[in-house]
């Protein structure tokens, strides 16, 4: 599927630097796991996994990011799918703490897991699982998942506000220089997966997204300052725009500095940096005007992305849900290459008029295939003809990697799954 005729068989690197250069390929790469916004609940990991043999039921599968609760996509079973894109992984995981010390637990729908040793696992009294910043249970936690769920929700802990006392510095606190024991981390697992793979490395790399809601509560710090509530923090994007401003300008200049360094351990052994996960759209309105976006991000986010451009080989990833169409000229002019994930379901992003208006000047990473009803709710038989249908359309000016819009939920059915990878030509 979305297959190139004429162009010979490319190794996955080949094959997604064909991609993310606008370049005919022997077919759309695809991407199971290579970005915080592109993997798949561990439930689905497990279930996934025993359907194709790779394991026996009961086999736990690595949480690998327990914010959202990803499992872990292992070597074997990105050679059995056939994808193209591995992650580098983190030093610390959203909550702070290292993916390291791993114990068993059983997540409420039962699947067996294995998690890093300060992940909580004590349910309170009435059943819920509470994470805390960097494992410490001496601190206030940061993270609640319901007693029954399937994620985690950041505990808001805002200090009362007192605008005459509002520092910028205090939403900088997280901002700091990369560690020396950071950029060996980067620098060692770089090389391992440039030298031992043919597959094409994605990172994300600390201080690089601006607003992102997801980090605005920081539910890694132990006592985030500053303005962390997420109402808040959308209603001071106007009310107190020039608070935002010298927020984003002095992480700038420290993003600016680290991703110096970063570069200077990785080199170009990575492909694509997932630079920024702000939305900044809803299903059906933007949570910003373009005029807004070009005042309030644009400048910031292209200082990072000139400097990426002229000093590295990387493309630059930016993530956006929603129907963020109105945007998307800004977002090529602040100088991103990718978008992602494409949310098609959303206002103004139709697939075809997509790639007519913008499939020359950014690459779309994402938008295989619908993981609001398609996927989770569709028949096997839906799912292939959507999945043949967006590669077909996507891969018109060449600019395309295959990924599921956003990650795979909870509870998507497995045969599902199969039929996705079957449209893509994989024989399970």
């Amino acid at each position: 599927m979305g297959t190139d005729s004429s162009s010979p068989r490319l190794t996955s690197r080949q094959r997604v630097l064909a991609a993310i250069n606008h370049q005919p390929a022997d077919r759309a790469p695809v991407d199971l796991g290579g970005t915080p916004c592109s993997g798949a609940h561990v439930s689905v990991v497990a279930r996934l996994r025993q359907a194709l043999g790779l394991d026996k039921p009961g086999t736990p599968v690595k949480v690998v990011e327990p914010y959202q609760m990803l499992g872990e996509i292992g070597a074997d079973l990105r050679e059995a799918l056939g994808i193209d894109v591995v992650e580098l992984p983190k030093p610390k995981n959203m909550f702070g703490f290292e993916n390291a010390g791993w114990k068993r637990w059983r997540t409420f729908d039962g699947t067996d897991v294995l998690v890093p040793a300060k992940f909580n696992t004590e349910p309170e009294p009435n059943g819920d699982i509470l994470m805390y910043p960097q494992g410490d249970r001496s601190a206030r936690p940061s993270a609640r998942m319901p007693q029954g769920g399937f994620y985690f929700d950041s505990i808001i802990r805002q200090h009362p506000i007192d605008d005459a006392k509002l520092d910028p510095a205090d939403n900088v606190e997280e901002f700091s220089p990369v560690s020396d024991e950071d950029l060996a981390f980067y620098e060692k697992h770089a090389k391992d997966l440039y030298d031992n793979t043919d597959l094409a490395i994605a990172a994300g790399f600390p201080g690089t997204a601006f607003g992102d809601i997801a980090l605005v509560p920081a539910p890694w710090m132990k006592d985030p300052k500053g303005i962390r509530d997420i109402e808040e923090w959308y209603i001071s994007t106007i009310t107190r725009r020039n608070y935002i401003q010298q927020v984003f300008a002095r992480q700038a200049e420290i993003a600016l500095e680290n991703l110096k360094r970063i570069h200077q351990a990785v080199g170009d052994r990575v492909h694509a940096v997932f630079m920024c996960g702000t939305d900044l759209a809803s299903q059906n309105s933007l949570f910003c005007s373009p005029d807004a976006y070009r005042e309030l991000y644009l400048p910031h986010a292209k200082k990072l992305n000139d400097w990426v451009h002229a000093h590295t080989k990387w493309k630059t990833l930016k993530h956006c849900c929603g129907g963020c169409e109105p945007l998307i000229d800004g977002l090529i002019d602040a100088g991103y290459d990718i978008l992602n994930p494409v949310q098609t379901s959303a206002q103004g992003m139709d697939p075809a008029t997509l790639v007519e208006k913008y499939g020359d000047r950014i690459v779309f990473w994402g938008g295989g295939v619908d993981t609001q009803q398609t996927l989770p709710f569709g028949t096997p038989d839906e799912v292939r003809a959507q999945v043949a249908e967006r590669v077909k359309i996507f891969s018109r000016k060449h600019g395309f990697v295959f990924n599921t819009i956003h990650n795979i939920q909870c509870n998507t059915p497995t045969q599902n799954l199969l039929a996705m990878f079957a449209a893509l030509g994989r024989r399970l």
